[in-house]
């Protein structure tokens, strides 16, 4: 268990922290240009804000596993993660985007996996 949970960990991680990346720093009209069509729907400091939870809960969840530290990061970044997936699949689906909402539940019940895996109390 202990090396599906580094394994889901770590891509979770990443894939947030080059996302978060990728949103932050582009414009919204690069984001909807390159396939986010979602972010019509939103002002671009909504998407900064979006873009920054994603990379600071990405670097929540694989830092720790990096430094060698336990504790309650993962947890809390995992968690984020997955708040953050509910809203998106619920803005896929409005939008019709029925493949879109399925990716982002593969990744809410990884960050479901994270959150049970590296709970620690």
């Amino acid at each position: 268990m202990e090396i599906a949970r580094w394994i889901v960990q770590s891509l979770l991680g990443l894939l947030f922290v080059i996302t978060g990346c990728f949103k932050f720093f582009q414009s919204k009209e690069k984001i909807v240009a390159s396939g986010g069509t979602w972010a019509e729907d939103f002002k671009p400091g909504i998407i900064k804000a979006i873009a920054a939870t994603e990379l600071i809960s990405g670097l929540l969840v694989i830092i720790p596993k990096i430094l060698k530290i336990e504790g309650y990061l993962p947890f809390i970044g995992a968690l984020c993660i997955a708040i953050i997936m509910i809203g998106s699949i619920f803005v896929h689906i409005r939008r019709k985007e029925i493949q879109h909402a399925a990716i982002n539940t593969v990744f809410l019940l990884m960050a479901l996996f994270v959150v049970y895996a590296a709970q620690p109390f």
